[in-house]
């Protein structure tokens, strides 16, 4: 296997960083190394709307494996199969995401990159392919969820005081919204007095959690 690529993204560290791809329009670049760094290799990628990424749960690595996990969405106290999750705690360390393609650009030293939205990435992340997503194929509206579709639809309220929402750039206030509706929290912590801190950017959010509504403290740099 042979690194082709590395995202950027705004997740410096694993906390905050969505559970799924595309529930959060989260935006990250994907800069290629060489030899892949040849333009030839994207020839047609923008006629489609969304890729699939295949890449390293770089910070999972390990040189054992568990044939059953602990899923943060069911209070982390409750074992599934490996199989039958998206724990990054496997066999192969290797995670699945797709993305909404935004564009290409040629950089004066980089090469052709791919802005692309949606990423569940940490920022580093190593990519080993990218594929186009065929929803002909690929899509499969009335598939079944398994234990998933009983958590999809769930999500906190988010209350942010005028003066923090003031510090972060009005551009990505939403999604900073989003990503905290989501709730960071690993599941089976519900202290309504811990404080909590995600670095998102060159933002620290600082945040409780009272029953179903999340408060931001604190922002800062």
């Amino acid at each position: 296997m042979k690194k082709i690529a590395t995202i950027r993204t705004k997740f410096k560290d694993k906390f905050g960083i969505p559970r799924q791809s595309g529930i959060v329009q989260t935006e990250g670049v994907i800069v290629f190394e060489e030899p892949y760094r040849n333009p030839d290799a994207l020839r047609g990628i923008e006629g489609y709307s969304h890729l699939w990424l295949i890449w390293e749960f770089s910070e999972s690595v390990r040189d054992t494996w568990s044939p059953t996990v602990r899923p943060p969405r069911l209070g982390g106290n409750r074992r599934m199969g490996v199989f039958a999750t998206r724990s990054p705690f496997r066999p192969n360390p290797i995670g699945l995401s797709s993305v909404r393609l935004l564009g290409v650009e040629m950089t004066k030293n980089e090469g052709a990159v791919l802005h692309v939205s949606g990423a569940d990435l940490l920022d580093g992340t190593p990519i080993y392919d990218i594929k186009p997503y065929l929803p002909y194929t690929d899509s499969h509206p009335d598939a079944a969820g398994g234990f998933a579709d009983g958590v999809k639809d769930y999500a906190l309220s988010v209350r942010i005081p005028e003066a923090e929402l003031q510090k972060i750039p009005e551009a990505e206030r939403d999604t900073v919204r989003e990503i905290l509706a989501n709730d960071p929290r690993p599941s089976y912590q519900d202290d309504s007095e811990r404080i909590y801190y995600l670095d998102y950017g060159e933002l620290k959010i600082a945040f409780s959690v009272a029953e179903n509504e999340l408060t931001v403290r604190k922002i800062g740099k």
